[in-house]
């Protein structure tokens, strides 16, 4: 099928080979760069620190960073075209100006070029050096963020889709692993990896909805928008439907469809039900007492776009400026990721509560016990009777029946019962004692026989005296 095939071509790509420290790449301003100490690697390219050439080598705290792939792979390619038309440094420095911005979150373009080594082609590009990525800080934090810094990314972010959607482009693969943190300041944070930028409006002219079963389910399958689940191009509508499901998770932690990720048609399902229903959408996320309700303003406000409509930015940032207020926030430019900050997700409390409850039941995964099934169940009562020990007190009630072993012994003390049989015997043999003395009193010496042989030598003796009266 032609979604198959296309999701296994970029495997056949090639692989960049790595280079030497201290090798010298000229972009196509024949600005010299050279390269230091590759720092990661991606899906078809490698990173490169970097600095300008000079006779010293390039160190640890190089400001720069090159990013290298094969000139056959696309996704550089495509990324470049975004850097060069709308992430040049004097076009991001005029923004910030006009707008009365502290800072805006979309990385400097500084050049680009071919490089040839060993027979092969490569494409090269330069950028500003970054630190850690919002993903790595979101698994150490517990899969959860605060909730005002969810709401300060939040304004961030609408700050750099505002700035690329009025360049013609959007972003379509916002996530926390493409969300880096500046490299000398980490309460700046920058939206990177533009492979699936999309030119929405080339010259000012708007792309019109179609969808294309080829393209069904593009990007980031846990938090891509519904049209692309139906394989029409991005739009920025889809931008900000992708940015309310990214705070979502890291408010609460999982989204619903989260549990089926392998099943794109679920995900896209689940997503329409949720879009025809905000409300309840959000309730499935958070318990009623931390439902953010400035998420259920965001979304409808999404809901309400259409695919080419131009998105109000400035009303989204007042609800999210409103979610701060409502938790005693401001936005202060400190991104603090310390989840006890503002009431963002469980408190100190209840999570030494869960805890408790998780080592008296022996379980070692905390997330798989929901506090809402916990209070009612039964079976919490038992498990807490036992934990604390109530039984020990009643300990010797068990040890009192061990003293009053005894009446085990009372059927023994009347065993007379068994010897019951004996006494009815004897009374078997009285009739024969009692029988020969009224029949034949003359005959005593015979009776006597006859009670000490059998029956049958009785008779006998009988027989032969009845002769001796006839005579």
């Amino acid at each position: 099928m032609p979604p198959k095939g296309k999701g296994r071509a970029p495997a056949k790509r090639k692989l960049a080979a790595e280079f030497p420290v201290g090798e010298v790449l000229t972009d196509s301003a024949k600005k010299r760069w050279k390269i230091g100490p590759p720092i990661g690697k991606g899906g078809f390219g490698l990173l490169y620190l970097a600095n300008e050439d000079s006779s010293e080598a390039v160190g640890t705290n190089a400001p720069y960073v090159i990013k290298v792939e094969p000139s056959d792979n696309g996704p550089l390619f495509s990324e470049l075209k975004f850097y060069m038309r709308a992430a040049k440094p004097n076009l991001i420095q005029s923004w910030v100006k006009s707008h009365k911005l502290r800072y805006l979150g979309v990385p400097n373009y500084w050049g680009s070029g071919l490089h040839e080594k060993a027979g092969n082609r490569y494409r090269f590009m330069v950028m500003d050096r970054f630190g850690t990525d919002l993903q790595k800080m979101f698994e150490q934090g517990g899969r959860k963020f605060p909730r005002k810094l969810v709401l300060q990314l939040g304004l961030r972010l609408i700050d750099i889709l505002e700035y690329i959607h009025e360049h013609e482009y959007v972003h379509a693969d916002i996530k926390a692993s493409n969300l880096l943190l500046s490299y000398k300041n980490p309460n700046q944070v920058y939206l990177v990896d533009y492979g699936l930028a999309y030119r929405y409006s080339p010259e000012g002219v708007l792309k019109e909805y179609k969808e294309d079963p080829r393209k069904c389910h593009d990007g980031t399958i846990e938090f891509t928008s519904i049209d692309a689940h139906n394989g029409v191009s991005p739009s920025r509508r889809a931008d900000l439907e992708i940015l309310g499901y990214c705070m979502i998770q890291w408010l609460c932690g999982r989204l619903p469809w989260e549990d089926k990720l392998q099943d794109p048609v679920y995900v896209k399902d689940y997503k329409f039900k949720s879009r025809n229903n905000i409300s309840e959408f959000i309730s499935k996320c958070f318990s009623s007492e931390n439902k953010p309700e400035e998420m259920v303003k965001f979304m409808e406000a999404v809901k309400s776009l259409g695919y080419q409509d131009k998105p109000a930015y400035q009303k989204l940032r007042s609800i999210l400026e409103a979610g701060l207020k409502s938790i005693g926030a401001t936005d202060d430019d400190k991104l603090d990721f310390s989840v006890s900050v503002n009431g963002a997700g469980p408190s100190s409390t209840k999570k030494a509560t869960k805890r408790k409850i998780v080592e008296v039941w022996g379980v070692s995964d905390e997330t798989d016990i929901i506090p809402e099934k916990i209070r009612p169940s039964p079976e919490r009562k038992v498990a807490e009777a036992v934990y604390k020990k109530a039984p020990v007190k009643k300990a010797p009630v068990k040890k009192a029946p061990v003293k009053k072993v005894p009446v085990k012994k009372s059927p023994v003390k009347k065993s007379p019962v068994k010897k019951s049989p004996v006494k009815t015997s004897r009374v078997k043999k009285s009739p024969l004692k009692k029988s020969p003395l009224k029949k034949s009193p003359a005959n005593k010496d015979q009776v006597e026989i006859g009670t000490q042989t059998t029956p049958g030598l009785e008779v006998r003796s009988r027989a032969r005296g009845r002769p001796k009266k006839n005579a």
